[in-house]
């Protein structure tokens, strides 16, 4: 199945050293012990929040696998890593994911109507989302819903440029400025 993971620079997840391509491990029990990731993408900032010094990866988690009951947290016993992220793609690939699973529940990353930058990275779901970045690189990410049906109509994903977005300034998912009271 496809999921995804954080890690540590240089491909490393709580001490082990993983390697492009599969990884193979005994046991797979969420709790304890397996190689984990997350249906989810944006569930890896739960672990690895800083997006700015984690590294970010698309895997096929396989073989034996147990699902936690937190979050979209799954652990296996194989683990192919497939291909890294760029911030905004995996922000991306997160609204992706909200847009085709209506029915999950909110997840906590993502803030509802109005977000600001915290540690990298503004993500806003709403009718008429907005958001700001507090420095160049920030990255803002917004889920534009229908306002009566609550289905993701829009996703955008941009990142504070200094040029063309401005650090401080509020913006909405069509990335024009806008006046915030």
């Amino acid at each position: 199945m496809i999921a995804y993971k954080g890690f540590l620079p240089g491909l490393i997840c709580r001490g082990y050293q993983f390697q492009m391509g599969l990884n193979v491990t005994e046991k797979a029990n969420c709790a304890q012990n397996g190689f984990h990731c997350a249906e989810d993408p944006l569930d890896c900032l739960s672990y690895y929040s800083d997006v700015d010094h984690a590294e970010y990866y698309i895997v096929d988690a396989g073989g034996d696998i147990d699902e936690d009951a937190v979050d979209s947290k799954i652990s296996c016993t194989e683990l192919t890593i497939l291909k890294r992220l760029t911030k905004k793609e995996l922000f991306l690939h997160g609204l992706a994911f909200m847009a085709d699973h209506p029915k999950r529940k909110r997840n906590s990353h993502v803030q509802k109507d109005k977000a600001v930058a915290w540690s990298g990275y503004a993500a806003v779901r709403g009718a008429d989302p907005i958001a700001k970045g507090g420095q160049k690189g920030d990255v803002l990410a917004f889920a534009k819903e229908d306002a009566t049906t609550g289905l993701i109509q829009q996703i955008v994903v941009a990142t504070i440029d200094g040029k063309t977005l401005l650090p401080g300034i509020w913006y909405g998912a069509d990335l024009e400025k806008r006046m915030v009271n």
